[in-house]
C-alpha cells in the first residue's frame, strides 16, 4: 500500500504524470526488460543445467549448404555436443535439408514428366542416398532427445520438491525459536543442499527463487543472531557482489557482446543463487549498480540484435527483389530454344543469388521461401511447356529424319549414278530442311545419314573419276581423229562418199564422250560434216535429217532428257509457225479474183508455199526422230 500512495504522490493536480516521472517510469521499465531477460535465459538453462556446460557452438549459414554438407553438419553436431545443446540447431538444419531436397525431388519430377509424356505423376519414383541417410541420423537424434527428455522431467520434478523442502526447513528455522543458538550453522547446511539440488522445471524458476531469497532475508531480518557474526556474513556478501559488479563493468567493454551477456547471465546466477543478503541499507545501493550495468550490457545486446535484424531486412529486400525479376521472367512470351536458354542462365543465376543472400527475419522466412518457389515454379511450368510442345515437333522432325536415312540406305549401293544423284542431292536438301531432334538422338541420326551419303557419294567420286578419265582419253582420240578428217576426200561418187561419211560419223560416236569443257570439239566435228555434206549432191531434206541426227546422238549420249525436251518443244513451235504462214499464204490467194496458174503474183505465192511445205517436213522429220527415241 505504501508504494501504491508514493506512487500517487508524483500526480500533478491535473491528474497527469510529471515528465521527469515519465522518465523515470521509463528507465525502470527499460531496467526490468534486461532484468526480465536475465531471469528468462537463466531459467531456461537452470532446467537443464547441461546447457551452462555447453561448448561454444559455431552456426553456420544452412541456405548456403547443399544437402550433402547439411548431413555432414548434423552428424558433426551430434557427435560433438551433447543433445539439449543443439535440439534448436537440429530443427533448423532439418527444415533447410527437406527445402532442398524437395526443391530438388520437384526439378527431378518435372525432367522426369517431361521425357515421359504419358507418365503421371504417380509414376515417379527417386531415391536419393542423402536422404535416407539424413532421415537415419535425425530419427537416432529424435530417439535421443525424447529419452533425454523424458528423464529430465523425472529429475526436475524431484528436484523442484527438493528445493520446496530446503525451503520449508528455512520457515522453520525462523519461526522455530528453540533453534537459535546454532541457526547460522543450520543455514549453511540448507544452503550447499540448496545449491547441490539440480534444477528445476523453467516455469517454477522465479517463484521458487524469490521465496528462498524471501526467507533468506527474514531470517538474517528477524532472528535475533550474534550480531557480529551477521556482520561478518553480510560483509562478506557485500565484498562478493562488488567483485560481481566489478568483472560485470568489465564486461561494458568486452567486443564480444554475446558472449559478454552470457557471462553476465552467470553472475546473476551467482548473485542470487550462491551469495546470502548483504546489510538492509546496501541491499537496494548494489542491487541497482548492478541492475544498471545489466541495462547497458542488454543495450549494447539489443543494438547488435537491431543491427542483425536490419541486415536481415536488407537480404529479405534483396530476396523479394530476386524473386520478382524470376517472376516477371515466367511471364515472358519466349518462343526459340536459344531465347529459352538464355533466360534459364538468368534463373539460375538470380537462384544462386537468392542463397547467397544471408538471413531474413525469422517471420518472413517461410513466406519468403514460399513466394521464391512460386516464382521458379511457375518459371519452370513455362519452360516445361514450351519444351513439351517443342519435343513433339523434335519426334515428327525425328521421323522425318529417319525416313530419309531409310531413303538413302535404300539407294547408297546403286550403280544408277544419273538416275540416283539427283535422289540422293535431294535428300540432302530435306535433311538441312528439318529442325531439331530429340538431343539423346541427334548424334546417332547424323552419323548413320552422313555414313550413308558419304558411302553413295565416295563410290560415285570414284566412279567420276575414272569416267573422267575415260572422257579425257575420248578428247584425245577425237582430236586425232579431226586431225585425220584434214585429209579426208570425196570420190565424186555419191553413193560411196555417203557411205564415206557415215562410217566417219559412227566412228566418231564409237569414241564416246568427252569432258564438258571440252565439248567445243564436237562443234568442230559438225562444222565439217557440214561442209562434207554440201559437197555431196544430198537433199536438203536428207543432209538436214542426217545433221539432226548426228545432234540427237549428242544428247543422247548426255542422256539430257531437259534439253530433250526443249527440242521437241522448239521444232513443234516451229512446225506451227510454218503451218500459220503456208494458212496466211492460201488465204491470200482465195483473195485474188481471176487468180490463174499464169498469174506472176499466184506464181510467187505457190512457190513461197512449196518452200515452206518442204522446211515443214524437215522439221516433222526431225520430230519424228525425236518420238522414236527412248529415254
Amino acid at each position: 500500500m505504501l508504494e501504491s500512495k508514493n506512487e500517487n504522490l508524483h500526480e500533478q493536480a491535473d491528474g497527469k504524470i510529471s515528465e521527469s516521472n515519465k522518465n523515470l517510469n521509463s528507465e525502470q521499465s527499460e531496467k526490468n526488460k534486461a532484468l526480465d531477460s536475465i531471469t528468462a535465459s537463466n531459467a531456461e538453462e537452470s532446467e537443464d543445467r547441461d546447457l551452462l556446460e555447453v561448448k561454444e557452438i559455431t552456426i553456420l549459414d544452412y541456405e548456403k549448404l547443399d544437402l550433402d554438407q547439411l548431413n555432414d553438419e548434423l552428424n558433426r553436431l551430434i557427435k560433438d555436443y551433447k543433445i539439449v545443446s543443439i535440439k534448436e540447431i537440429v530443427e533448423d538444419i532439418k527444415k533447410e535439408f527437406y527445402r532442398k531436397y524437395n526443391d530438388f525431388i520437384d526439378d527431378k519430377k518435372e525432367v522426369f514428366l517431361e521425357e515421359n509424356t504419358d507418365a503421371v505423376e504417380s509414376d515417379f519414383e527417386y531415391i536419393l542416398p542423402v536422404k535416407v541417410a539424413f532421415d537415419k541420423t535425425y530419427n537416432e537424434f529424435r530417439s535421443k532427445k525424447n529419452a533425454y527428455h523424458k528423464e529430465l522431467q523425472n529429475n526436475l520434478n524431484h528436484n523442484l520438491n527438493k528445493r520446496l523442502a530446503i525451503i520449508d526447513s528455512i520457515k522453520t528455522i525462523v519461526d522455530n525459536d528453540d533453534h537459535k543458538t546454532d541457526a547460522l550453522k543450520q543455514l549453511a547446511e540448507l544452503r550447499e543442499q540448496w545449491k547441490t539440488a539440480g534444477p528445476i522445471p523453467k516455469d517454477k524458476y522465479n517463484h521458487v527463487w524469490n521465496n528462498y531469497h524471501f526467507h533468506i532475508e527474514r531470517f538474517y531480518d528477524q532472528l535475533h543472531l550474534d550480531r557480529e557474526s551477521r556482520d561478518l556474513d553480510f560483509k562478506h556478501n557485500l565484498d562478493l557482489k562488488l567483485k560481481l559488479i566489478a568483472r560485470a563493468e568489465a564486461l561494458l567493454i568486452e567486443e564480444d557482446i554475446i558472449k559478454a551477456f552470457r557471462e553476465l547471465q552467470t553472475l546473476h546466477r551467482v548473485w542470487r543463487e550462491e551469495i546470502g543478503p548483504v546489510e538492509r541499507d546496501m541491499r537496494e545501493v548494489v542491487w541497482e549498480k548492478f541492475s544498471d550495468i545489466t541495462k547497458q550490457l542488454h543495450d549494447k545486446r539489443e543494438i547488435l540484435f537491431e543491427n542483425l535484424r536490419q541486415g536481415e531486412r536488407e537480404n529479405l529486400s534483396i530476396k523479394v527483389q530476386i524473386i520478382s525479376e524470376i517472376d516477371l521472367l515466367s511471364k515472358q512470351s519466349i518462343t526459340t530454344h536459344n531465347q529459352w536458354q538464355k533466360e534459364i542462365k538468368k534463373v539460375e543465376d538470380l537462384r544462386s543469388h537468392f542463397f547467397s543472400v544471408g538471413k531474413v527475419p525469422q517471420e518472413n522466412n517461410e513466406e519468403v521461401w514460399a513466394l521464391f518457389k512460386l516464382a521458379t515454379r511457375n518459371f519452370n511450368a513455362s519452360k516445361n511447356r514450351f519444351y513439351k510442345d517443342l519435343k513433339k515437333v523434335q519426334q515428327k522432325n525425328y521421323n522425318d529424319k529417319l525416313a530419309l536415312i531409310n531413303k538413302a540406305l535404300e539407294y547408297k549401293d546403286s550403280d544408277d549414278f544419273d538416275k540416283v544423284t539427283p535422289i540422293m542431292k535431294k535428300i540432302q536438301e530435306d535433311w538441312k530442311k528439318i529442325g531439331h531432334v530429340p538431343r539423346k538422338h541427334s548424334d546417332q541420326l547424323w552419323k548413320d545419314f552422313k555414313d550413308a551419303c558419304n558411302y553413295y557419294f565416295d563410290r560415285l567420286h570414284t566412279a567420276k573419276n575414272i569416267e573422267n578419265k575415260e572422257e579425257e582419253d575420248n578428247y584425245n582420240k577425237k582430236k586425232d581423229f579431226l586431225d585425220e578428217l584434214k585429209s579426208f576426200t570425196l570420190t565424186g561418187d555419191h553413193k560411196t562418199d555417203l557411205t564415206a561419211i557415215k562410217d566417219k560419223i559412227n566412228t566418231w560416236k564409237a569414241i564416246g564422250p568427252v569432258p564438258s569443257n571440252k565439248k567445243f570439239i564436237e562443234n568442230k566435228f559438225n562444222k565439217i560434216l557440214d561442209v562434207l555434206f554440201d559437197k555431196l549432191s544430198l537433199s536438203k531434206r536428207d543432209s538436214e535429217a542426217m545433221k539432226f541426227s548426228n545432234r540427237l546422238d549428242e544428247i543422247l549420249e548426255a542422256n539430257d532428257k531437259k534439253k530433250l525436251k526443249q527440242e521437241a518443244y522448239f521444232i513443234q513451235r516451229k512446225i506451227e509457225e510454218i503451218s500459220s504462214s503456208i494458212l496466211q499464204l492460201e488465204n491470200n490467194l482465195a483473195y485474188i479474183s481471176n487468180a490463174t496458174k499464169e498469174n506472176p503474183f499466184v506464181k510467187e505465192v505457190n512457190k513461197s508455199i512449196e518452200k515452206y511445205k518442204e522446211e515443214q517436213k524437215i522439221w516433222e522429220d526431225k520430230l519424228q526422230q525425236i518420238k522414236e527415241v527412248k529415254i
